[in-house]
């Protein structure tokens, strides 16, 4: 050793790194700790070793620095990246949102509304362009569906009932034979039943939701229930009414409902007229339950229950149960309840609680 820099102790080496010098003739280890540098220089043909070893403070502060850096510059890209996305993928769906908003305001009162067209070809023109074609299109088969109802109510019910007033007629007023008299009322009951399908049908055909909440009326549940056996009554003379209010009704509870009185009316006159036809003991009980969120109407009547595989398509249109084989009807009644129901937001349920027992459950939202 010629000259060491460390004062205080004894310098070593080690050998295998002179050798290495030997063949390589420099050498820079990084990975050590400390970090070591060799070189073997030959001076006027004298090989001389020099071993430099240190800790590199302000490198390794400098890599730290570096990794904060990167991470910070991460976080911030990452931000920004999805700023820009954010702010460009809105801008380029906003003619979808555009076109969607248009889209859910069309109803079917509002068929002739056509959707703004920009003067553009790109996708959501297009788009905008082929709904506006299916629009006019929908608006002729509704607009035809309309006339074909407004001619039917006239030239349907008219001669129906003539028809019904001339047999009424003829059976008051005139003699006949047991047989020919048979024969006449079973042609008043079908014209009846003809009557009664011509207007369920005209009555589907005739509301739908948007048109009829804007004349909503408050409708006492109580008067409609009574108005609707009064007129069920007229024809099932022998019908009893059993009407309670349940112990669980809230002492605060005024029976009243938001809807449409003459449609509530038609829902009773169904549910009153089923009892009438199909129940064993001509007495049909309304109970009524008010709570602070809810009204309901229950209408029970005794007889033949309808099976739990009838059941799941009791309120479809022109479906029977195997109970009514032999009893004229349409089968719309219970069809129109519900559609009635639907228009007011509410709901009928069909249960079993015995045997021979028979329970409408009519649901008002408050």
């Amino acid at each position: 050793m010629i000259y060491s820099t460390i004062k205080d102790r004894n310098v070593t080496w080690d050998n295998t790194m002179l050798k290495e010098l030997d063949k390589k003739k420099i050498i820079y280890t990084e990975k050590t700790v400390p970090e070591v540098y060799a070189a073997l220089r030959n001076i006027k043909g004298e090989n001389y070793y020099i071993l430099t070893s240190a800790f590199d403070t302000n490198g390794k502060s400098k890599l730290t620095y570096l990794k904060y850096l990167l991470i910070l510059s991460y976080v911030m890209s990452t931000l920004l990246i999805g700023f820009f996305s954010y702010y460009f993928v809105e801008k380029f769906l906003r003619p979808l949102e555009d076109l969607n908003q248009e889209i859910s305001e069309v109803t079917a009162h509002k068929l002739t509304t056509q959707i703004p067209v920009q003067q553009s070809n790109d996708e959501v023109s297009v788009l905008a362009k082929s709904f506006n074609t299916m629009i006019g299109r929908l608006n002729d088969v509704f607009q035809s569906q309309k006339d074909f109802t407004a001619s039917a109510s006239h030239e349907i019910r008219t001669p129906i009932t003539r028809m019904a007033f001339q047999l009424e007629n003829l059976i008051k007023f005139e003699q006949h034979s047991p047989k020919t008299l048979s024969a006449l009322q079973q042609i008043q009951r079908d014209v009846y039943q003809l009557s009664d399908l011509t207007n369920s049908l005209l009555l589907l055909t005739k509301f739908d939701k948007e048109n009829i909440q804007s004349i909503y009326e408050e409708v006492r549940i109580d008067e409609v229930i009574f108005e609707a056996f009064e007129a069920v009554e007229k024809s099932y003379p022998a019908l009893k009414l059993d009407f309670l209010i349940t112990e669980e009704t809230s002492e605060n509870a005024f029976l009243t409902i938001n809807g449409i009185h003459s449609l509530l009316i038609i829902v009773f006159i169904n549910l009153f007229k089923n009892a009438a036809v199909y129940s064993d003991t001509a007495e049909v009980k309304v109970l009524i339950t008010e709570t602070n969120d809810r009204l309901s109407v229950d209408v029970v009547s005794h007889g033949n229950t309808i099976p739990a595989e009838e059941q799941s398509k009791l309120f479809e249109a022109f479906t029977r149960g195997n109970n009514a084989q032999n009893i004229s009807g349409s089968g719309l009644g219970l069809r129109i309840v519900k559609r009635i129901l639907e228009y007011h937001d509410a709901e009928i349920l069909y249960s079993t609680p015995a045997e021979y027992l028979n329970t409408f459950t009519v649901v008002f939202k408050k």
